[in-house]
């Protein structure tokens, strides 16, 4: 099984590639980046054997290099594009560029390809942002620039439903140590801003409460995919629903002493809250583990501490 992962080299790919490649069935991972990100980690990363990954240097937009890449490949991930932060309202072209007319590009490619199946991450910030529990039944309005350009590149993936197994995985916010981990998610942000600052900044009052998914079980999912069976679809994925506050609160459990700084503490700051798609959750194969857990595991990952 051959299998093209588009932006591997990036958070979630970094981890996705070391897991596929113990497979034995797999043969070959093929990772199609364009380093914009300037991340490296993935080629600096010793935990096995390398003989199955190939690198390939290329862009979204270049439908002839995506053509080439798709021969011979079995199955494809889609992870590339322009990331923000859940409200972010900035880049709006770039935005539109990547996550909307470079999914349009993979698409044309993969209509003329053999590829049997593809698994398109999306985002939970295609529902925009609502007081009330988002489920897979809530009519998406996306309320920034990311959330829109990657509401239009579902459209264009939707078109696949017909001719191959397909799957679009709205996801939460991800957060969890890896060796290419982004550090303007939030909770990464607090963790980083936690070890080697001693002080956390939140924006607003920190009440808003946010949809979130350990980057462990993102992979494992993704992962799984590979083997078990779920109809195609589209599909919500996400674990826990926790305020910032309560977040920054159990840091502070981690870390003693840690100070915490509110800016425009009178801000109340939208929200997003998603009931988890037991559908999808069912087919997780890692043990449960507490966030707090997750949070400590983080902490042992940094290679030093400058906090006190």
């Amino acid at each position: 099984m051959n299998i093209l992962i588009t932006g591997g080299a990036g958070y979630i790919g970094n981890e996705l590639v070391f897991d596929l490649i113990k497979d034995p069935k797999v043969e070959k991972v093929i990772i199609y980046d364009n380093l914009s990100r300037k991340n490296y980690n993935l080629f600096l990363d010793q935990r096995t054997e390398h003989t199955k990954i190939k690198f390939v240097k290329g862009e979204l937009l270049d439908s002839r290099r995506l053509r080439q890449v798709l021969q011979g490949v079995d199955v494809v991930y889609h992870l590339a594009a322009i990331v923000s932060t859940p409200l972010a309202t900035e880049n709006s072209h770039l935005f539109e560029q990547i996550n909307h007319w470079g999914t349009a590009e993979l698409v044309y490619a993969l209509e003329e390809s053999n590829v049997s199946k593809v698994i398109y991450l999306s985002t939970t910030s295609v529902y925009g942002a609502s007081e009330k529990m988002i489920d897979i039944n809530t009519v998406p309005d996306p309320k920034t620039f990311y959330g829109s350009s990657k509401l239009r590149g579902e459209e264009h993936i939707k078109r696949l439903f017909d001719k191959m197994d397909t799957y679009i995985i709205r996801c939460g916010n991800v957060y969890g140590y890896s060796p290419s981990v982004r550090f303007d998610a939030v909770i990464n942000r607090f963790m980083f801003e936690a070890n080697y600052i001693g002080r956390i900044q939140i924006t607003g009052n920190g009440k808003q409460k946010r949809a979130f998914i350990h980057v462990d079980k993102v992979v494992n999912l993704l992962s799984n995919l590979l083997r078990k069976e779920l109809p195609s679809g589209i599909y919500n994925f996400s674990d826990q629903n926790l305020a910032i506050q309560s977040i920054a609160e159990l840091i502070r459990e981690i870390y003693n002493g840690l100070e915490m700084i509110f800016v425009n503490q009178h801000l109340v700051m939208r929200e997003i809250k998603v009931k988890p798609d037991d559908r999808i959750m069912k087919i997780l194969t890692l043990e449960p583990i507490s966030v707090k857990e997750e949070l400590i595991n983080f902490k042992n990952s940094f290679s030093f501490s400058s906090h006190i």
